[in-house]
């Protein structure tokens, strides 16, 4: 029999929990900082795994020699990458005036004036359509300098804290059999394999995944700044490295980072005849990226996506777009480890269940 009681108490349950989930996730967000830590210690650990293998099983060195000499190959990486990049992105971002949005307006809005006369003269009515729609004050000509300036606030914030970082990732990679059987104490001994399992698979998995996605990165990079050194496009270095970084999104990143890097080679020519100069490099320039795209689509991204997470193209694709249209880009960044991730703990949980058989034949 319900009693105003018992529903008196429903509701003070129902607030508390309520309470508590406000609470939890106020706490969350204050400790945000030590979340990104530890998020990048794991995938600091991920990629490490394979060099740990390689230095305890061919070179026989000790677990704990391992895991410095595998810290100090990240710190003479991430050092590297600041003395020689950081320093030549801000020159060159400097002279492309990427940070001056007043005179990245100036400029595009020379560019479809100059665009608007090439049209004219040849008799297209979307010169006129740009003149009547003036799509130059719907640009949001603060993206490309935004877009910079949280690449190199996400980079100075992780040298802030990466003292933290690597101290993390010391005890994930030296410490992990002691957390694995720290684990065991706390988990149901009829759940205990199967976790275990799964967690060996994900780290497995997405250990693959990382170092795949780093090399992809690498490559993109490259085969655009030969594109652009080709042609003879000034500031190339920090024109690929904002593709490059761009790449990390799928299908939509590419597409964004062609407009980006045609906008900028016509800026960059401004001063050129743009029916004889600047047209045809800026074709030019897109043709590159489409080969360099068919490539990446061809041969990197088949060998990340489908053998490193053993999943099928198809499959990755579906996934990604669907967690573009629920989570927008964030979604489609984290959509093939997350998947992944789900399709290990459905194989050992439900093992017997027909669709989770087909998804992870191959894993």
């Amino acid at each position: 029999m319900i009693t105003p009681k018992t529903i008196a108490n429903g509701i003070l349950r129902s607030i508390g929990f309520l309470v508590l989930i406000g609470i939890s996730l106020y706490f969350i967000y204050q400790i945000q900082a030590v979340i990104v830590y530890l998020i990048v210690s794991l995938i600091l650990t991920l990629i490490g795994k394979p060099i740990m293998s390689f230095l305890k099983t061919r070179l026989r060195f000790p677990n704990t020699l391992a895991t410095i000499t595998t810290l100090i190959f990240f710190f003479l990486l991430i050092v590297g990458f600041i003395s020689l990049f950081i320093p030549l992105i801000l020159s060159q971002s400097e002279s492309l005036s990427l940070l001056n949005t007043a005179e990245i307006e100036q400029n595009i809005n020379q560019l479809i004036h100059q665009i608007v006369v090439f049209l004219d003269n040849h008799n297209v009515d979307s010169a006129r359509f740009l003149k009547e729609t003036n799509i130059s004050s719907k640009i949001d000509f603060n993206f490309v300098p935004q877009l910079l300036n949280t690449i190199l606030n996400t980079i100075s914030s992780f040298g802030v804290g990466l003292a933290s970082v690597f101290f993390i990732t010391f005890f994930f990679l030296k410490d992990k059999t002691y957390f694995i059987e720290n684990l065991k104490l706390l988990i149901p001994d009829s759940h205990e394999a199967p976790i275990i399992n799964s967690l060996d698979k994900i780290n497995h998995l997405l250990s693959r995944y990382f170092i795949g996605l780093l090399l992809q990165l690498g490559i993109v990079f490259i085969l655009y700044l030969i594109v652009l050194s080709i042609f003879g496009i000034s500031n190339a270095f920090i024109i690929a490295f904002l593709c490059a970084v761009l790449n990390i999104i799928p299908y939509i990143g590419p597409l964004i980072a062609s407009i980006i890097a045609a906008v900028l080679t016509m800026i960059s020519h401004l001063g050129n005849d743009f029916q004889t100069e600047t047209l045809p490099i800026t074709i030019y320039i897109l043709i590159g990226f489409w080969i360099v795209q068919l490539i990446d689509n061809n041969l990197s991204q088949p060998i990340i996506f489908s053998k490193s997470v053993s999943s099928h193209p198809l499959e990755i694709f579906l996934v990604i777009l669907i967690a573009g249209f629920l989570s927008g880009i964030v979604g489609m960044v984290i959509a093939v480890p997350l998947y992944t991730i789900l399709k290990v703990i459905g194989k050992e949980f439900f093992p017997n269940n027909v669709v989770i058989q087909l998804l992870t034949k191959n894993i």
